[in-house]
């Protein structure tokens, strides 16, 4: 017989693979991160239950649902063998109904030592939104902050090659923060599927332990921040980053031209959205520019007429902040960030184990 689990139990379980047999509409809007689809009923097989369901009630809707997954029921049984691997299986649906307490059946009945997740995704959505029900979180921010070009992100996933705990928010996002943010990226994540991979990786880190980010606003993309990571964001130790101007715009060139034709038609409309701040023609002179492969003078001018001036961070070193890091050479600029971090007392309560292992099976 299988087991009823608490999410929170279903959370803790090691060598476990987590089966959402919801349809692939609700699995690709969110789901708990590192499950896999073993759909039950497709897109169109559900809405098709669901009408009977309402129209005729729940006798002949589930005499359908048998009817429509009998006969696939061998090809899902092979999908789970092929990549169980010998692990425990965990099994939800929607609200851990009907799809779930069939799965789970069958799934015992052939050998397989399973659990069903009691409440099923929605109780995974409370888990989430409890978490973030609170003031502020109880891990210490190390946040990076500098003007556009500096190397923020760069520094960032140098920090987590060295396996610190590194939360890239633009990445997790598909979205780069500025009015460029878009481009060359795959579509963002629900805003449901962002705050997951939030709650994960501060599992990950532990209550007490540190995580580095750099400062963002309450947006990236149309995505939004939980109010208490923008709490601690606030709180937390400031390091600022700084290069020349002409570093920003090397390092500005080779993330947004790195595309098919050096995405010159996603840069110009982009560019358009700014007409309400630069004006028209200067708009059309900058994406003359573009056109032309200009490609240093048109971020010089942005950076030096737009974002500079919106953000308003030092060019060099500050006593305001709590280090401050020359990004010319980033290698060393990480190497110097690292000793920082490593030095904070909160950093002897990172598990960076468990950030580690969490980190690989994500990967």
């Amino acid at each position: 017989m299988y087991r009823e689990i608490t999410i929170q139990e279903a959370l803790k379980q090691q060598n476990a693979l987590l089966i959402d047999v919801r349809s692939e509409e609700e699995f690709n809007r969110a789901t708990i991160p590192g499950a896999v689809n073993i759909p039950l009923f497709n897109n169109e097989e559900r809405a098709e239950i669901g009408t009977v369901y309402h129209q005729e009630g729940p006798e002949p809707a589930r005499r359908l649902g048998l009817k429509l997954v009998a006969p696939k029921l061998p090809a899902k049984i092979d999908s789970i063998d092929k990549i169980s691997n010998g692990q425990k299986l965990i099994v939800f649906c929607w609200r851990g109904g009907l799809r779930s307490q069939f799965m789970a059946s069958i799934l015992d009945t052939m050998g397989y030592s399973v659990s069903r997740i009691v409440g099923g995704y929605k109780a995974y959505r409370h888990y989430v939104n409890e978490y973030f029900n609170r003031e502020e979180l109880t891990q210490k921010a190390v946040v990076l902050h500098g003007l556009t070009g500096v190397g923020k992100t760069e520094a960032l996933l140098g920090l987590a090659q060295r396996g610190l705990p590194a939360l890239d928010l633009e990445g997790l996002a598909r979205h780069s923060g500025s009015v460029y943010g878009k481009i060359g990226l795959p579509p963002s994540p629900s805003q449901q599927a962002f705050e997951s991979e939030l709650v994960c990786f501060f599992n990950a880190v532990g209550e007490k332990g540190l995580f580095i980010v750099e400062c963002e606003s309450r947006r990236v993309g149309n995505l939004i921040l939980p109010p208490p990571l923008l709490k601690s964001m606030e709180k937390g130790y400031k390091v600022l980053l700084y290069t020349s101007l002409e570093n920003r715009v090397k390092r500005i060139r080779e993330v947004y031209t790195k595309g098919p034709g050096e995405n010159i038609p996603q840069l110009q409309e982009a560019t358009r959205s700014l007409e309400k701040r630069l004006g028209r023609a200067r708009v059309e002179e900058l994406n003359s520019l573009l056109s032309k492969r200009d490609f240093d003078s048109v971020f010089t001018y942005l950076l030096s007429k737009y974002y500079d001036p919106l953000y308003r961070y030092p060019d060099g070193p500050s006593p305001e902040y709590d280090l401050s890091v020359d990004t010319k050479d980033m290698e060393k600029a990480v190497q110097e960030l690292t000793c920082f971090i490593q030095n904070l007392p909160e950093y002897e309560h990172t598990d960076l184990g468990r950030y580690s292992q969490w980190k690989s099976a994500k990967n």
